[in-house]
């Protein structure tokens, strides 16, 4: 059985991808930040390698005799005061697994990155993801880099927010007009993509876009996720933008804010691709948004 070192596994889409690996016969060796080993509860099988991708130097020999490097690892907001910043967590965290697999002599390389990526995007998130996937496609491993879009499921920090405001709340407000639009992912799907690709050749060499089959406005998105709640309506609020974008450049700094300026920049880039070459290679049904969301608010 081959086994796969996974750094950020810890985390939401990580935890599935570790089931998924799981699932299909591989061995899973997980790098796990101190204070995090909770995350893993219920994962007996897997390797616990005690680490941080942004201090290497220790984890060569844990990569060695594994089969392929899959890198998680990523952030939606900086904390600059804590040392965690885009450049560091996207740019720096890759560059060392990157040199971690040529030491430990791991040819496979596994990549999330996010649709909207490009060395030219308006938040700073994407152009740090762009410099990440070209350090991969520079390396002489045999890579694959996934795109994804929106990722939802139960612990996911977007759909479960937006259900919270839609339950407790008899008005949801949205940004602006609300006709941004996002690709759905049910975190089932992006896991097993994670997991075929490690049994398909075809996807070396591959940059996915992963995505829902369909595209949805950020409006009907939400009355998407109110009718999987039994909310046939959902009452919204339209916030003006400008308003919004100068509060929050006065405002991101404090822990508590909801929001970021390069979150704003993202949602208005929309999050759009064609997944189509995802669910060929990889031997994947597409799943509609509405039987996802179900199954992920029944269980949530």
């Amino acid at each position: 059985m081959q086994r796969i070192f996974v750094a950020g596994g810890t985390g939401f889409v990580g935890r599935n991808v570790v089931r998924a690996l799981l699932a299909r016969g591989f061995l899973v060796r997980c790098l796990v930040r101190p204070g995090s080993e909770a995350a893993l509860k219920g994962f007996e099988s897997i390797d616990r390698v005690p680490g941080d991708a942004l201090e290497p130097g220790a984890l060569v020999s844990c990569a060695a005799g594994c089969a392929a490097v899959v890198n998680l690892i990523g952030i939606i907001r900086e904390r600059p005061s804590r040392g965690v910043t885009f450049e560091r967590i996207h740019v720096q965290a890759t560059l060392n697994l990157l040199a971690v697999a040529r030491e430990a002599g791991v040819k496979r390389f596994v990549q999330m990155s996010a649709l909207g990526t490009r060395p030219d995007a308006a938040s700073a998130y994407h152009r740090t993801k762009w410099k990440a996937e070209e350090a991969i496609r520079h390396s002489d491993t045999d890579w694959t880099i996934f795109r994804p879009s929106i990722i939802f499921g139960p612990g996911d920090e977007f759909v479960s927010t937006l259900a919270g405001l839609i339950r407790r709340s008899p008005v949801v407000p949205v940004l602006g007009d609300g006709q941004y639009r996002l690709q759905p992912i049910a975190v089932e799907q992006v896991a097993e993509g994670f997991a075929q690709a490690l049994r398909e050749r075809q996807s070396i060499g591959r940059t996915y876009d992963v995505g829902g089959p369909d595209a949805f406005r950020f409006v009907e998105l939400l009355d998407a996720i109110g009718a999987a709640m039994g909310r046939p309506r959902v009452r919204k609020l339209p916030v003006p933008l400008g308003p919004v974008k100068l509060a929050t450049r006065a405002l991101e700094w404090l822990p508590l804010y909801p929001i970021t300026s390069d979150q704003i920049a993202m949602l208005q880039a929309e999050s759009l691709g064609d997944p189509s070459l995802f669910f060929h290679d990889l031997h994947i049904t597409p799943e509609p948004l509405a039987p996802g969301l179900a199954r992920m608010l029944r269980s949530s």
